[in-house]
């Protein structure tokens, strides 16, 4: 083991400026995607907010999948794959702050029943999907060197 990677591990992940680093990156190009599909699908007043809840259910199953394939694999390098997709990309991706406010928007904007749904729907889908990407991603087999160790 080299030095640096002796001094990486006993740090923990999230003090260290490599995994920030990514975590920042990722967090860019994760709120690019979101920010040019919102932009490509705006809501009218009053209307479901298609794009921020594609992302959210979306994102979540993606994240679900992605903490069953890196659980237990966190050695070395690939440790930082979590942070890098999963703080960084889909927590970019995904948005509870402009999804709470779509739903306020619905509820004080005089379309009530929309606004609970999309609220409801939003956080169960969600849930829902989170779950789905678990199970899809404990379904992937690491290669056979790693399951042979």
């Amino acid at each position: 083991m080299r030095a640096d990677d002796a001094s990486s591990q006993a740090r923990p992940l999230y003090a260290s400026p490599g995994a920030l680093v990514l975590v920042l990156i990722g967090g860019a190009i994760g709120t690019a995607v979101r920010a040019s599909l919102a932009e490509a699908l705006p809501p009218a007043a009053g209307d479901w907010p298609w794009a921020t809840f594609a992302v959210n259910v979306v994102g979540s199953f993606l994240l679900g999948a992605l903490v069953a394939v890196v659980s237990g694999r966190e050695v070395g390098r690939l440790r930082y794959v979590r942070p890098a997709l999963g703080a960084g990309v889909l927590g970019g991706f995904t948005t509870y702050s402009t999804f709470a406010v779509e739903v306020e928007r619905l509820l004080t904007g005089g379309a009530v029943g929309l606004g609970l749904a999309y609220g409801v729907l939003s956080v169960l889908l969600g849930v829902l999907a989170a779950a789905a990407g678990v199970l899809v991603g404990g379904g992937v087999r690491p290669p056979a060197a790693e399951r042979d160790r």
